[in-house]
């Protein structure tokens, strides 16, 4: 992954993205011993990060000529970020979502305009039926992670941070597939070597944890967790390598941890997190990483795109990390 590539993204992006703040959090820096700031980008267009590699790779397509028949797999923020590019562009998509999607994320889809197909309990099965359209079809396949222009246009959240935080010291990164981490590492290391970057998983969806540990790429046979963003049970075969290259280390989070982390920034940011966008805030306040203790640190709030449904049970469950409910 070059840096060149992820410059060029920012480019295609410039007007179409919104360029998310970095807000400094006096409660989190207590809690972590540490200066804590939250790149939010909960706050991005269609309510994730993902928007910026999806209109990356499809914006990209466009240079070469007419757009073919886009179809893609989603628990639910990829599948917004192609919907949303697609309409944009003007280009016919289908979206293959697991049953098991929050229903916010099938309607906020829904609403860009394209087919939507519910199949099977989780990513993988969705992805599997989106690639058997793909060959029934004739259709291209726009992957979530796996596709170098996907990681680029992540990548450019990096630029972002270097430019409104070139002091920052380290920046904490929540991974599924890996598209996220592998853009943001990339991008820093080959402009800051100096800050580190740090990856944050579910204990129940350790793959890329795995990968890293392990020095090759991991697949597990469960992806157990509230994480529905994060929950991938086989990351990518590039992104993994790219975060091997450039992350400095890896560490989970437990549900738990997940819930209470909601909690606080709905108590004391004002801020709508999904449970993988707040894995970063879960990993520091948790202090995983010592390391970092008085230090200038960014945690990636990658997503606000939350079941209201089950908001209920997450703030439920803070409350009993925090001992302030007890469970009946």
């Amino acid at each position: 992954m070059e840096l060149s590539q992820i410059e060029r993204a920012a480019r295609r992006l410039e007007g179409v993205i919104h360029k998310t703040p970095v807000n400094v959090s006096r409660t989190f820096s207590v809690m972590a011993g540490a200066d804590i700031y939250l790149k939010c980008e909960n706050l991005q267009k269609t309510g994730s990060f993902k928007v910026r590699g999806a209109y990356n790779k499809i914006a990209r397509m466009t240079e070469s000529g007419p757009l073919p028949h886009l179809v893609a797999a989603s628990a639910g923020n990829h599948a917004q970020g192609v919907a949303y590019a697609a309409e944009v562009v003007g280009a016919k998509a289908t979206i293959v979502m697991p049953r098991s999607a929050p229903l916010a994320k099938v309607s906020a889809t829904e609403g860009y305009g394209p087919e939507i197909v519910l199949h099977g309990s989780g990513y993988d099965e969705a992805y599997e039926k989106a690639r058997a359209i793909c060959d029934e079809q004739g259709a291209t396949f726009v992957h979530a992670y796996e596709d170098e222009d996907v990681i680029a246009g992540q990548g450019t959240i990096g630029l972002e941070i270097l430019s409104s935080m070139p002091t920052a010291d380290a920046i904490i990164v929540p991974a599924g597939g890996g598209g996220l981490l592998a853009g943001i590492a990339a991008c820093v290391k080959q402009v800051n070597p100096r800050i580190k970057v740090f990856g944050v998983q579910a204990d129940g969806a350790d793959a890329i944890v795995r990968s890293f540990r392990e020095k090759r790429h991991v697949a597990t046979e469960t992806a157990a967790t509230i994480a529905d963003g994060i929950a991938v049970r086989n990351p990518g075969e590039i992104t993994t390598g790219i975060i091997r290259e450039y992350a400095d280390d890896m560490v989970t989070v437990s549900d738990a941890e997940l819930a209470e982390a909601i909690l606080l920034l709905l108590e004391r940011t004002k801020l709508v997190v999904e449970p993988s966008g707040a894995a970063a805030v879960a990993a520091v306040i948790n202090r995983k990483l010592p390391e970092l203790a008085g230090k200038r640190v960014v945690c990636v709030l990658s997503g606000g795109n939350i079941d209201v449904s089950i908001i209920h049970e997450v703030v439920e469950q803070g409350l009993i990390s925090r001992g302030r409910l007890k469970r009946h």
